[in-house]
Formats: structure tokens, sequence, C-alpha cells
């Protein structure tokens, strides 16, 4: 079953106190109570460690493992009475009055929020009022992952207006979400209906999104693993060749690859993987004189036409300037 965001934090905030009452708890213990894989807690405690009393860095939890047993080496620390500084009260404030109002945020937690907040003020005293004198909008990502998470939580389908960068244009489609998740960026994965397939569709790339009120039933599908990165090539797609110069030996960096040839220029012959070879193009088009497609083919002659025809436009628009 997927979980949302807002439960992913439940499940966190429950794990500490699981954690506190059990001292070097067994992975595989902890993860079968909360009903998790335990690659999932590893991910889950590679994040408890960012958190704690203080916002400027200190007090923090100090948990790891050893990939056998969990151990919690603060918690009398932690668990003293929290004071926050007037800055800190005022940037809790702020945020919170700022997350109370995304629409897709589901009632009973918006008010469970807004209660928490004037609990907060009561206890901030002078530091609220000068919270009150701030405001803080999410931009476009912030409303689209609001109203994708509302749609996990009340399992419905989603209708989109989605930006394809390897096909440079807008797609409308349905689509039944099933989790969302970081990878740099944010991403929803879904069951699209256009393509009749599990598709990852990055939420800054949504140009309009709308809740419907068919209800979402996407097929069951076994989660991916995301430990090793969001791109995972398969040994069944197509092959890219690509030769960069010294300026382009980042691409080996960036682009999960079989190999990485050195050549006498300082520069790297990179094979790829990837199942959509014509996306490449777009890589070729940045590379420049820093690299080029050898391989496939028509790939390359497709990227070169492309080149060409750019380096055409701009010349264009650079005469009628001049005129």
């Amino acid at each position: 079953m997927a979980v949302n965001a807002i439960d992913q934090t439940r499940r966190m905030l429950s794990l500490v106190t699981y954690l506190r009452e059990r001292p070097g708890a067994h992975v595989s213990d902890v993860a079968r109570a909360f009903g998790i894989t335990e690659d999932e807690l590893i991910s889950d405690l590679d994040v408890l460690p960012m958190c704690g009393t203080s916002f400027r860095g200190g007090d923090l939890l100090d948990i790891d493992t050893d990939g056998d047993r969990i151990w919690w080496h603060n918690p009398d620390d932690v668990a003293e009475p929290l004071r926050l500084a007037a800055d800190e009260a005022t940037a809790l404030l702020v945020a919170a009055r700022a997350v109370a109002t995304l629409p897709g945020l589901r009632e009973s937690d918006r008010q469970a929020l807004l209660r928490a907040t004037a609990k907060l003020e009561a206890a901030a005293g002078e530091a609220a009022g000068a919270s009150s004198r701030l405001s803080v909008t999410f931009e476009s990502e912030g409303g689209v992952f609001a109203d994708v998470d509302r749609a996990i939580s009340e399992r419905r389908r989603l209708w989109l207006r989605y930006y394809s960068p390897a096909r440079d244009e807008l797609t409308e489609r349905e689509v039944d979400p099933i989790r969302l998740f970081a990878v740099g960026h944010t991403y929803m994965e879904a069951w699209c209906r256009l393509s009749e397939a599990r598709r990852t569709f990055r939420l800054d790339r949504v140009a309009e999104i709308k809740l419907l009120d068919a209800p979402a039933a996407p097929p069951e599908l076994e989660l991916r693993d995301l430990s090793a990165g969001l791109v995972q090539p398969s040994a069944d797609d197509p092959e890219v060749e690509v030769e960069v110069g010294p300026g382009g030996r980042w691409v080996a960096e960036y682009y999960p690859h079989d190999s990485a040839e050195e050549l006498p220029d300082g520069g790297l012959r990179i094979t790829i993987r990837t199942p959509a070879p014509a996306s490449l193009r777009r890589l070729a088009l940045r590379l420049g004189r820093d690299g080029r497609i050898i391989a496939p083919r028509d790939l390359a002659e497709n990227a070169r036409r492309a080149a060409r025809e750019a380096l055409a436009a701009y010349d264009s628009d650079d005469a009628q300037r001049q005129d």
C-alpha cells in the first residue's frame, strides 16, 4: 500500500517513541512492527539524525545502526523540555500557518495543526506577535504536492497537463497515484492511463492538475527500490555511445553508464543504456563542442540536425536584431 508524506511523518514520530523504549532493537523486528521493509526503515534512520530540539543544529537525535541493531545514544538529552528562542518560535509559527493553507491538506490534519499553532502562540508570547506580521506562500510545486498527497490518501484519480522534456511537449493524461518520493526533486509514481504503464512524474513539470471523482485503481505493483537512484537502466535498454572531451567528463558522473573508456585527448567514450535514446538528444545539444553522440547512427544524425537547426535559428534572430 502506498504511504503518503503525512503518514510517513506519523510513522517516524512513532518510531522515535518505539526506539526510546527498546534500546538495541533489531532492525528486522522494528521493520516488522511498523509493516515496512528493512530498506525503508534504514531510510527513515538516515533522516532521524537530522531532527532534534534545536533549529541551530544542536541537540539532534543521535541514532545509528550497524545494519542489525539500532542504538539511540542520547535519549535523555532529547527528552528535556523544549525551550524555543524568539527566532525559533517565529520561524515555527510562520511555517505552521503556511502549511495550514495548503489546499490539499486533509481537514482533520488542518484542524490539528491549527490547534497546535494556537498553543504555541500562547506559549510564545511576544514572539507570536512578530510572527503574525510575516507570511509565506508556496510556489506551484507545493500546490501540486498537496493535490497528489490528497489523491493518494483519498484514493482518487488525477488529471495532469505534464511537460515531457524528452518530447519537448505538454501532454494531457489521467493517472492513478501510487506514492510521493524525493530524489533531488519531488516525484509522483503513478499508473498512467494514457500509456497503460507505471510512470514517474516530476512535480515541478506539472503545468496543471485536477483531482477527479473517479477512484484510483492502480494494479498491484512492487514498489521500486530507489536506493540506487531514480534512473536504473535495464540490461534490455538500447545502448547509446557518447564521446566527450575534457569539458564533458561530468556526463560520466551525472548519468548511470555501462562503461567509460579514456580517450587520448583527456575525454571519455561513454556507453549509456536508456529506454528512451531520443531523450539524449538534449544532452548532445547541451554538450556543444564538448561532446557528441556517435551511436546509434540515426540518433547521432538526429542530434546533428537538431544542432544545425538551433544554430540557424540563432543566426537568423541575430541577423534580425542587427537589421
